[in-house]
């Protein structure tokens, strides 16, 4: 039996989950997926009921799981509580304690959708790019941090970014050994030209590279790299950088593919136990309103059930009953395009779930 936490978090967070849980249910029900679901809180929805944003329960319950499912976190109700308590701060902490170093966030064009991005169809079309960013050290995570004043009377913030050798080694071996299992190609995408970091970063990427002869890696400034990913973007296949590069890049990738709100996300730690969310955020301002796209969440479904789960042929599923809900012309208020029929969250989930029982 695999144990699943469920954590719905804030805003748009409860409503995606709500999909996604439904669609772990069909499965459960109709095609034997051995699962176990328990819910917590965290974020916002933890602090307002324990007073910090990751109670000691939720970790617990994380912990004993062998996957996470994330809505999201996060509003402008919170973002006057001091850094400590903000939402944000119990996904660093989440990630940290369960070391999930990797995270996946795969950008694909479904054929149906290729209308919806803000690229022309033919620069897009056949999109299908994995980014693999670090995600437990970095700038995000570096020490010292924070903000003093200077003998001046000025204040100034301050972050360090920092890197071992061996936190870098770990997520591009990730990277290389999805890249074989892919079509043999990596980027590793750094800023070694002005940043010391960065430039370990490369020489670490090309010590390991020699270990994976049948890949081909490439590295790029990461100035260029966004360039790159709206004017050629099927030149990638695998991208691999550091956990800030990693965010930016991963977020311009989403409109490729026509919206946020069809980018899953998987973070991995050692063993491949891992969190699972979209990577849209809470979007307080339609939070309630039955107008989120839950597609990116019930694909992260899918990551789960491949990379943690060991279930990868009801992976290649869950995939087809979105491809078959977009097939029907259903089209959530993100994907509108003035000519199919726009629906809500919960007729796009059942959608899905109606093509996973058929």
């Amino acid at each position: 039996m695999n144990k699943i936490a469920v954590l719905p978090g804030d805003g748009i967070g409860p409503e995606v989950v709500a999909e996604a849980v439904r669609v772990l249910e069909c499965l459960r029900d109709e095609h034997a997926l051995a699962i176990e679901l328990e819910y917590g809180l965290i974020g916002g929805a933890a602090y307002e009921a324990h007073g910090q944003p990751l109670p000691e329960e939720t970790l617990a319950l994380a912990r004993a799981a062998d996957a996470v499912l994330l809505g999201a976190v996060g509003g402008p109700r919170w973002e006057a509580l001091p850094m400590a308590l903000r939402p944000e701060k119990a996904l660093l902490a989440l990630r940290s304690a369960l070391g999930l170093f990797a995270n996946l966030r795969p950008a694909i064009l479904f054929p149906q959708l290729a209308s919806a991005s803000t690229l022309r169809p033919e620069v897009v079309e056949g999109l299908d790019i994995l980014i693999v960013r670090e995600l437990v050290g970095g700038i995000y995570f570096g020490e010292p941090r924070g903000v003093r004043t200077l003998d001046t009377g000025e204040r100034q913030g301050f972050n360090t970014l920092v890197y071992t050798e061996s936190e870098i080694e770990r997520v591009v071996r990730r990277a290389f050994e999805i890249a074989r299992v892919r079509r043999h190609r990596v980027c590793s995408v750094d800023k070694a030209n002005v940043l010391e970091c960065t430039e370990l970063w490369r020489e670490t990427v090309m010590r390991v590279a020699c270990e994976y002869p049948d890949v081909a890696v490439a590295h790029m400034y990461v100035d260029n790299a966004a360039m790159q990913l709206v004017r050629a973007p099927k030149q990638f296949d695998v991208i691999v950088t550091t956990n800030l590069f990693g965010d930016i890049l991963s977020d311009e990738a989403a409109m490729l593919t026509g919206s946020i709100g069809m980018l899953p996300s998987a973070s991995l730690n050692e063993t491949d136990r891992g969190l699972y969310e979209p990577i849209h955020g809470s979007a307080p301002d339609i939070a309630g309103q039955n107008l989120a796209n839950p597609l990116a969440t019930i694909l992260s479904v899918a990551m789960m059930l491949r990379y943690s789960l060991r279930q990868p042929d009801l992976a290649v599923r869950v995939e087809a009953a979105v491809s078959q809900a977009l097939d029907a012309g259903l089209r959530t208020a993100d994907l509108r395009d003035g000519i199919h029929e726009t629906v809500s969250t919960r007729t796009m989930g059942e959608a899905v779930v109606a093509a996973l029982r058929a």
